[in-house]
């Protein structure tokens, strides 16, 4: 019967802990100032990409030019 209790208090322990946890985090989900600027982010780095892709196709056509 000890055993038993013991077990239901550490799963009624261990179930609260889980809440709490679950609970405190999504009180800490990003707000709109988080979100702009992960999305200006990621806005400049698919230019920065996108330009670095640019100056690789220069460069390879110049070395295509040269071999001809």
């Amino acid at each position: 019967m000890t055993l038993v209790v013991v077990l239901v208090v550490l799963v009624a322990l261990l179930v609260a802990a889980f809440v709490f946890v679950g609970w405190r985090d999504r009180n800490r989900l990003s707000g709109a100032e988080d979100t702009a600027a992960a999305r200006d982010a990621a806005s400049i780095q698919e230019q920065h990409a996108a330009e670095r892709h640019g100056v690789q196709g220069e460069v390879w056509r110049r070395g295509q030019a040269g071999n001809g």
